[in-house]
């Protein structure tokens, strides 16, 4: 592809390429909606409807608002006695 870009400035240039090799506003904006996918119940976080794991009954209680016990931690549970 061959583009003359004598006497153009930058935002020409750029506006020039968007309209012939990119993508509209609209098709960008309609895949990041497209990518969102939040009618997913298992996402959470601050774009899902539920923005933390531990709100849902069951679940492991937010680490920031209380302790979890030594034995569920991976490290402590896995851990190697060196003799």
């Amino acid at each position: 592809m061959i583009i003359d870009i004598d006497n153009k400035s930058k935002e020409e240039i750029y506006e020039h390429l968007l309209k012939v090799v990119g993508k509209t506003k609209e098709v960008l904006k309609a895949e990041s909606i497209a990518k969102e996918k939040k009618d997913n119940p298992a996402n959470f976080g601050s774009l899902c409807e539920r923005y933390c794991i531990c709100i849902i009954p069951g679940q492991v209680p937010c680490t920031g608002t209380c302790a979890i016990p030594m034995e569920w931690r991976g490290k402590y549970k896995y851990k190697k006695e060196i003799s």
